[in-house]
């Protein structure tokens, strides 16, 4: 059992901030970033920036075209001497803020990237639990789950327990990641390297950024894991307006499955899997257009016989079987090496090479 996992199991755990991860690493050394999109939370934002842990080596504060001036707000504000404005000329979304702050913060020396909301709603005592699963070696992104107790459930208003459940099975189908729930959780730890690649993709902007980041982590076979957090609620003014969004959320799962499935299992690796997609779509898809077919040109009250229904019926069966059994094959592929350590080994030779 690790180190994390016995602080998880502890009812009363000490701040990881006492603890020599690894026995040489500490969280103060580690190299920690704070990353807040800021878009009218100009009542919230002091409160984030005064309760961020001392750890945290920088936080950066991304103004993204905010009416309400929060870049100006917090330099005239602000008394910690670890913040850094930065400010986006045309509102980019919370993936675009997202985004520009993890450049930022890398770009001045940042190894492992929290992002958090503006709005005070994230537990900032939380954060030593989502930076040790990067910093063990265990992970190279975590999330937050509200969803792993009831009494983390009790803060949380019924239709966004029910919504978020809904999302959590849409993106376990088009990520990839079946080991995770709450994929809309914004409270996040993502290692520098990792980050970097993934700035290169072209991960949505909006509402749907943290489902999409998960989709092109699983494309990059990066480790994901859940970190346990209650959620919290108080006068926040939520951005979403769910009749919106229902829409285009299915269209962009739909695509990210499509996508997903055709690259994992028939462009960068065939399989056991590949062969049972096929066959299990055609052998279902053969026995509806059998079954329709029947049905569209037999004579008026006619009955089907035993050998019509068994044509029709073994198929959608064994279709259904094979399908079944290609879905286990996608829960048990979920990406369980970290890629960090390597990137960081390769960004260590090159360095050598270059300063040779």
């Amino acid at each position: 059992m690790t180190s994390i996992d016995k602080i998880a199991r502890d009812p009363n755990p000490l701040p990881l901030d006492a603890l020599a991860l690894g026995g040489r690493l500490r969280l103060e050394d580690a190299g920690v970033w704070l990353v807040v999109p800021c878009y009218k939370v100009k009542a919230h934002i002091l409160n984030v920036i005064r309760k961020t842990p001392a750890w945290v080596e920088g936080i950066v504060c991304v103004d993204d075209a905010c009416p309400d001036g929060s870049g100006d707000f917090i330099e005239a504000e602000n008394t910690d001497p670890r913040v850094v404005v930065i400010r986006l000329p045309e509102n980019q979304g919370v993936g675009g803020a997202t985004m520009a702050g993890y450049r930022e913060a890398a770009a001045r020396g940042g190894r492992v990237l929290v992002k958090v909301d503006g709005d005070d709603q994230m537990d900032l005592e939380q954060a030593a639990q989502l930076v040790a699963p990067i910093l063990l070696g265990e992970a190279d992104y975590a999330k937050g789950n509200r969803f792993t107790s009831i009494s983390h459930l009790q803060t949380m208003p019924t239709i966004r327990v029910f919504g978020n459940a809904v999302l959590s099975f849409a993106a376990k189908l088009s990520t990839g990641y079946w080991n995770i729930f709450d994929p809309t959780n914004g409270y996040t730890a993502i290692e520098a390297n990792v980050a970097k690649l993934v700035m290169e993709k072209r991960v949505s902007r909006r509402f749907f950024f943290e489902t999409d980041l998960l989709y092109h982590l699983g494309t990059l076979r990066a480790v994901v894991r859940d970190v346990p957090m209650p959620a919290r609620y108080a006068d926040e003014v939520s951005n979403i307006r769910i009749s919106r969004i229902i829409g285009p959320f299915a269209l962009k799962h739909l695509r990210n499955f499509v996508q997903r499935v055709l690259g994992q299992y028939f462009v960068r690796d065939f399989n056991a899997a590949s062969l049972e997609m096929v066959f299990g779509a055609f052998s279902a898809l053969f026995g509806v257009g059998y079954a329709l077919s029947y049905l569209a040109n037999r004579e008026p009250g006619q009955a089907a016989s035993a050998g019509v229904v068994m044509m029709a019926a073994l198929p959608i069966i064994l279709g259904a079987q094979l399908l079944l059994q290609a879905m286990n094959f996608d829960v048990l592929n979920v990406p369980s090496r970290p890629i960090h350590p390597y990137l960081r080994t390769v960004e260590r030779l090159q360095a050598r090479k270059g300063g040779a």
